[in-house]
């Protein structure tokens, strides 16, 4: 069979394969992409779109019932319906697959539907969804990009598999809020996720086998949310593993230990699993059983081949892989410009309070050997805290190289916190002296003035 010549083939259309794809279409290059499933990926469909739609939901519902404390009373009910109805209609009119191949079609793009696989160098090979077509065999003279994302991972838990748990999609899609909820895992999803249902009537358990929520953020992160989550009635088990599930057909029943906890459903939010397995990696000489695809700061993975998004282990951010579309832009195209830099990864975890990080923790600066300081001041002690009061817990904390007096990390937590992260942020990546960030005028009176006190809190090591 004959290869069909193009100049790229981009495998995987989520959110940074599709961008560059559409991209290099533009740019007149006669570009295929290819995609098994949804074109856009997690993000629009099960990720960052809908889950902040339910997140907004569950939000109105604590300020209104905040309202007691500082103006009358408030009578706020809960109610799941409209909140599942309104995620089904924007995904049906504002995005979905139809519209998302149309638009990339209209960009001058040619849209595959099935599973792309290396089959040579240069060469892909696209089997059809149905089997019974016969596969595609494309030829890139320019460019193969792979963009494959990753699954929820599931825990090989003792009878977990064949009963009826959800991973994050199930809970997106859910049109019901169960009575209980048993969530497996305390990082950004179960977090999210875990306070959404709970404020909309569930009684919720998360159990996590690390011994915090958020485990890879600040210590002070998780103090802030787990106290925000037995205030909401949420239990929290941190330190125990999930060692046995059981369903009888109307509730799952999990051991962890010696505890046993029941619930009508079970949301399994172990994190994420690279999809690398059978993409053909061994026919470009690269391993293909390897968890994440090592790249260098252009994104190359090996000759006439780029890697974007989760597969290349720099965090599973669909920032990060537009981030790293825009430099296999540039790189394909032969424009030059930045390479990647990853000193400044920004990540937010929508819980409320909300925690926005940027950067290095700590406990991370201190494990590269650096000599550090930090500073830390709690949002209820600054002005717009004290005004803001129902709600108002959060902290700014951050972390300086003390040898080069530049900001490496820093958190950012509470009403607003990602938003708030944007000035760190800045600080981070520009390597912003201290001392000219403590000079800054900060207007008054705003959460981000809070970072003039943790300025002001730096301390020596």
């Amino acid at each position: 069979m004959a290869a069909e010549q193009v100049d790229v083939v981009v495998i995987g259309m989520g959110p940074g394969g599709g961008d560059a794809a559409g991209r290099l279409a533009e740019a007149g290059l006669r570009v295929v992409g290819v995609e098994a499933r949804l074109l856009g990926g997690e993000c629009p469909y099960w990720g960052c779109v809908p889950s902040k739609m339910m997140i907004r939901a569950a939000d109105l519902l604590a300020e209104g019932r905040r309202i007691p404390g500082l103006a009358g009373t408030a009578d706020v009910t809960a109610d799941w319906a409209p909140v599942a109805r309104r995620i089904r209609d924007e995904a049906t009119d504002n995005w979905n697959d139809q519209v998302a191949v149309d638009r990339f079609e209209g960009q001058g793009g040619i849209f595959v539907r099935g599973r792309g696989r290396i089959t040579a160098p240069g060469e892909v090979t696209v089997d059809s969804p149905d089997g019974q077509s016969p596969p595609r065999v494309l030829h890139a003279r320019r460019a193969i990009v792979l963009n494959t994302g990753t699954e929820p991972a599931v825990p090989p838990i003792d009878g977990l598999a064949g009963t009826p748990f959800w991973t994050n999609r199930e809970a997106i899609e859910t049109e019901a809020v169960p009575a209980s909820l048993i969530v497996l895992g305390g990082g950004a999803i179960g977090c999210e996720l875990s306070q959404v249902f709970a404020r909309f009537g569930a009684g919720v358990t998360v159990i996590d086998v690390a011994d915090r929520l958020l485990a890879l953020e600040e210590p002070e992160s998780s103090e802030l949310i787990t106290k925000a989550f037995r205030a909401e009635g949420i239990t929290v088990r941190t330190g125990k593993a999930a060692d046995r599930v059981s369903h009888d057909g109307a509730a799952f029943t999990v051991s962890a230990g010696v505890e046993t906890f029941t619930a009508e459903r079970l949301l399994v939010a172990a994190g994420r699993r690279n999809n690398l397995r059978g993409l053909g990696l061994d026919a470009i000489g690269l391993d293909d059983g390897a968890r994440t695809l090592a790249t260098d700061d252009r994104m190359r993975a090996a000759e006439g081949v780029w890697a974007i998004g989760d597969i290349t282990g720099h965090g599973a951010f669909t920032h990060m892989s537009m981030y790293q579309a825009d430099i296999v832009v540039r790189d394909v195209l032969g424009q030059g410009g930045p390479a990647a830099d990853y000193r400044a990864v920004p990540r937010v975890t929508f819980t409320d309070p909300e925690v926005g990080a940027v950067g290095l923790t700590e406990a991370q600066a201190r494990e590269r050997g650096l000599r550090v300081r930090t500073g830390l001041t709690r949002i209820p002690e600054s002005t717009r805290g004290w005004i803001h009061k129902a709600g108002n817990d959060g902290f700014i904390k951050i972390i300086e190289d003390s040898e080069r007096g530049v900001l490496i990390g820093a958190t950012s937590a509470g009403p607003v916190g990602g938003e708030v992260l944007s000035a760190l942020a800045v600080a981070v990546h520009g390597e912003v002296p201290v001392d000219r960030l403590r000079s800054m005028i900060y207007a008054y009176p705003t959460f981000h003035r809070a970072i003039e006190s943790a300025l002001k809190d730096l301390a020596v090591d």
